[in-house]
């Protein structure tokens, strides 16, 4: 099937300049939602980036892709949640045909040879990097930056990947100087917590239920009977 990209993918790069600090988060982003923006602000602030690139992959190879919403669907999507002025939303990997996260790395690197790529990734992605294609040379090729999630933040340090690479880890105190560090180098950053997720989103998307379906609030008490004291007995007369 013809990419509906033209032939020179150099034109789908982001705004970047040498020397400019950049974020890199990839995934499907089916659909997107305010963690995903939540942990690119984060990321954002506490790593002093320029900006930050939201990859939205084609197909992630680990996941049934079978019920997945078009690629351009989920870029418009994207970009109608974020409205940031230093957050890009791009669907390079379909122009350059790159399936593997190593892959479009290694081809951003050769094209922005001095631009400060960092990774980023939420804690639940650490816990099964060890399953990515060449998960040791993504961490040779660039810093990553590993987001709180709210359950597997618990036990992310604690993976295949996460003790792998465990000598590498800088203090949370010094993220801000990952970007300049050479890779192998990665951090932890704490403070998100958010429970959404993309896949319980689709999960209630298949079932019909609205993606900002929220449990009605409960009514309010009623106000108490004059007369009455708080324990529901009648007040004595004095």
């Amino acid at each position: 099937m013809t990419s509906p990209f033209i032939a020179r993918p150099e034109r789908y790069l982001p705004p970047n300049a040498p020397g400019m600090r950049i974020g890199l988060f990839g995934g499907t982003f089916d659909p997107p939602h305010l963690a995903h923006l939540g942990a690119s602000l984060l990321a954002m602030k506490r790593l002093k980036l320029d900006r930050v690139w939201w990859l939205v992959t084609p197909g992630n190879p680990l996941k049934n892709t079978k019920n997945l919403a078009p690629l351009a669907k989920r870029i418009d999507a994207a970009r109608k949640l974020t409205h940031h002025p230093r957050l890009d939303i791009t669907g390079i990997e379909a122009a350059i045909n790159t399936r593997y996260t190593y892959d479009t790395i290694l081809w951003l690197l050769t094209r922005c040879p001095r631009v400060r790529f960092v990774w980023i990734m939420g804690a639940d992605n650490l816990r099964h990097f060890h399953r990515w294609q060449k998960w040791r040379a993504i961490a040779s090729l660039v810093p990553i930056v590993v987001i709180d999630r709210l359950g597997p933040s618990l036990y992310a340090g604690g993976s295949p990947a996460g003790n792998a690479l465990a000598r590498f880890r800088i203090r949370e105190c010094d993220a801000p100087s990952l970007p300049n560090r050479r890779a192998p180098a990665w951090t932890f950053l704490h403070g998100l917590k958010s429970p959404l997720s993309s896949t319980a989103l689709r999960a209630l998307r298949g079932n019909g239920t609205p993606k900002t379906a929220v449990k009605p609030a409960k009514k309010p008490p009623a106000a108490k009977a004059k007369g009455k004291s708080a324990s529901g007995g009648k007040r004595r007369a004095k």
